[in-house]
């Protein structure tokens, strides 16, 4: 599985401890996965137990998810203008736009 994934530090050299991993923990059912931290891990096995290890001690979580990093893509803050206004421009799908009838109750 990690065959194709690059074992580089932080230097640039390779990493003795293999790939890092993005952790995410669900504190318990019905919420939503929390980024909690990474590790570093040579398959997605170890990461599990590892992130098990390090980020659920305590009893903090139901459920976990490990994810490479390299395989996260993230848009690019200075791109944020492009990306989300023309949201801003449907002023009909917020609830702003309508008018409540005096004596509703909602």
């Amino acid at each position: 599985m990690t065959g194709d994934l690059p074992l580089v530090g932080a230097a640039g050299g390779p990493w003795p401890d293999g790939v890092l991993w993005e952790v995410f923990v669900r504190a318990r059912r019905g919420l939503a996965h929390q980024h909690v931290g990474s590790v570093h891990a040579a398959d997605a096995t170890m990461a599990l137990q590892n992130a098990r290890d390090l980020y659920t001690r305590r009893g903090e979580g139901v459920s976990l998810w490990v994810v490479p990093s390299a395989s996260i893509t993230a848009s690019d803050p200075d791109a944020a203008p492009e990306l989300f206004d023309p949201a801003a421009d449907k002023i009909y799908r917020h609830p702003t736009f309508y008018t409540v009838p005096d004596g509703l109750q909602l």
